[in-house]
């Protein structure tokens, strides 16, 4: 992961694991942090808002069925990064930029190989939320290198990649 962070100037690193297991996942995101430390590199933690505080990320990312950006907010202080998944649905990032989101996240873009039921969001939707937020939009889902322009060409001011950075 280091090679990666450092080969590509990754600046905010997301944590994302699934797994059951507490232990393993504190395990994990310490290490990844330390790492992130490291290069300056910010550190974010998917879902989970009590590890977040845990460890002292520098904040969370939450999707449709996890806590609220409030909750979010008092738990983890002014200063921490917000990050909302809005799918394909502009007014959701509306309410998310309302509530005090940081930033919002589009996709599926494009076919993805981590969530391949994941809904689609077509680039004309980044488009048009481009123009009516205020604060960064990322796009997620099957991006690479080849097709992350499209993304940029269409109003995301940064993309998420999993599998284009592990197997590049």
């Amino acid at each position: 992961m280091e090679k990666v962070i450092i080969q590509y100037n990754i600046t905010l690193l997301q944590y994302r694991h699934k797994t059951l297991d507490a232990q393993t996942r504190l395990n994990e995101a310490t290490q990844l942090q330390q790492l992130c430390l490291k290069h300056h590199t910010l550190f974010i933690i998917n879902d989970d808002i009590n590890l977040a505080k845990k460890i002292m990320a520098d904040g969370v990312h939450l999707g449709r069925n996890d806590a609220s950006i409030q909750q979010a907010r008092t738990q983890l202080g002014a200063s921490a990064i917000i990050g909302v998944s809005c799918y394909n649905d502009i007014i959701l990032a509306k309410n998310a930029q309302n509530q005090g989101a940081d930033y919002v996240a589009f996709g599926a873009l494009f076919s993805s190989l981590s969530k391949p039921n994941a809904p689609q969001c077509s680039l004309n939707i980044i488009t048009q939320a481009q123009q009516i937020l205020d604060i960064p939009i990322v796009g997620i889902g099957g991006i690479n290198f080849n097709n992350q322009q499209q993304a940029f060409n269409a109003g995301c001011n940064a993309v998420a990649m999993i599998n284009a950075l592990i197997n590049h």
